[in-house]
């Protein structure tokens, strides 16, 4: 898809987005513009590249941050606000295949440590972003309630992680619902405000001496001994570069890595929020105050804000192509959780692209000796692309056991290329929408 349609289509959902209204931004950092030097290039201002960013300038390391748009602009700014351990099952799976019991273990071992980091740094950083510890995992009929049990039990028999399986009966103290049949409650997992957490993992960047430019997207990509990165009105030289822009390293010139492109695929997510409800009403909807996604391949998901609204998230485009009547679709899905918010406005509508892997796992690796990348987060990149930015850290360091744990995996390009990847899938997930609702 051409740069400038992709953008267009996201400027015109970002703009409504509660994230943005609920936020006051700082002061852009300066663009890019003449010659610059660093030991550690990033690119990509998202979790992935801001906290490989802050790693390495704890570390010693000059580093220099190139962001196309502003901070948290991608999906860092977007999504469902959900602070997930693992990798999804279908991720969890392809992990499980590919690396065997012993690395397989590691491998979810870092995601819980994920976790772990997350709430050391907004501990240690005060970060103000609404962390609320919890998070729960529904079923909406029985066939997905065995599929549940298959995917609970595994990891808390063998990987002793605290899961608590939730009957039918009880599900009225964790959540006012109708329409569930089981759930599965994760006490390490949580939410937050993931706008405000990327912008206060800029703020610890920059006060540990990151410098960070904005509005500079990077145009193009001189491999070798010491890489240089092009801008419109510079230029980095750096001794190694991370690129951490995911769906976005090649919208806004010269692919940066063609070599990689196509092992992703940009899924179009969409969410709304209601109108604010009085403090009551809303610890009545969700009793626990977790947040909530179901277990269907076309998930919904949803928590409650800070201030009391119902934030919604439900099913995603793979098209491109926003979908039509996305709003009253949206509202239709939530009201299928809660009748009861009927009087309820939807007052934001917003929307952008995630990264998805064919297999669900993500995808680090390296293009050279001195050049990393982090992608492929599918859905599960708001804990787990900051562990990845320590991963990439500790790999420039020549400590690279963990971050290579990773780059083990096997990943498969799209099939049809990039051009013909997106029909290819939708048809696939017209196969996936009616197997949920049948």
């Amino acid at each position: 898809m051409p740069a400038a349609t992709l953008l267009q289509k996201e400027l015109g959902l970002v703009e409504s987005s509660w994230y943005e209204a609920s936020v006051q931004r700082p002061a852009p950092q300066p663009t890019l513009t003449g010659h610059w030097e660093a030991d550690v290039g990033v690119i990509g201002g998202g979790y992935a590249g801001l906290s490989a960013a802050l790693e390495l300038a704890q570390r010693g390391f000059a580093v220099v941050l190139l962001e196309a748009q502003r901070l948290g602009w991608g999906a860092s700014g977007r999504n469902g606000g959900q602070v997930l351990a693992g990798f999804g099952s279908d991720g969890e799976e392809a992990i499980c295949h590919q690396l065997g019991a012993a690395r397989s273990r590691m491998a979810w071992d870092v995601s819980v440590e994920a976790v772990s980091l997350l709430r050391e740094r907004i501990a240690r950083y005060e970060m103000a972003c609404d962390w609320q510890p919890g998070a729960l995992t529904v079923s909406v009929k029985p066939s997905r309630t065995r599929a549940l049990r298959r995917w609970m039990e595994p990891l808390a028999r063998d990987w002793g992680h605290p899961l608590q399986w939730i009957d039918k009966k009880d599900l009225p103290q964790w959540i006012a619902s109708e329409r569930f049949d089981a759930a599965v409650h994760d006490p390490v997992s949580g939410h937050l405000h993931p706008l405000k957490y990327c912008l206060e993992l800029g703020r610890a960047a920059h006060g540990a001496g990151v410098r960070i430019f904005e509005n500079s997207p990077a145009l193009r990509l001189e491999r070798g001994e010491r890489p240089l990165v092009k801008t419109g009105q510079g230029e980095l030289r750096c001794r190694h570069l991370i690129l951490a822009g995911n769906v976005y390293l090649g919208e806004y010139g010269d692919a940066l890595a063609p070599e990689i492109s196509g092992r992703i695929m940009p899924v179009g997510t969409y969410m709304i929020a209601t109108e604010a409800m009085d403090a009551a009403r809303a610890k009545a909807l969700i009793p626990s105050a977790c947040a909530v996604s179901d277990n269907n391949f076309v998930l919904d998901y949803f928590r409650l804000s800070a201030d009391h609204r119902l934030l919604f998230g439900a099913g995603d485009s793979y098209s491109g192509v926003t979908p039509r009547r996305l709003v009253s679709r949206i509202r239709g899905s939530m009201l299928r959780v809660f009748p009861s918010l009927a009087d309820l406005s939807v007052t934001h509508a917003w929307g952008g692209f995630v990264d998805l892997t064919m297999n669900k796992a993500p995808d680090f690796g390296r293009l050279a000796p001195n050049i990393f990348y982090l992608q492929g987060f599918s859905g599960h990149g708001l804990a787990m692309a900051g562990m990845a930015g320590r991963l990439a850290a500790e790999a420039v360091q020549a400590q690279a056991e963990r971050f290579d744990l990773f780059a083990r995996l096997k990943h498969a390009h799209f099939p049809g290329g990039t051009r013909l990847r997106t029909p290819a899938l939708v048809l696939g997930m017209l196969y996936y929408r009616l197997r949920d609702a049948l």
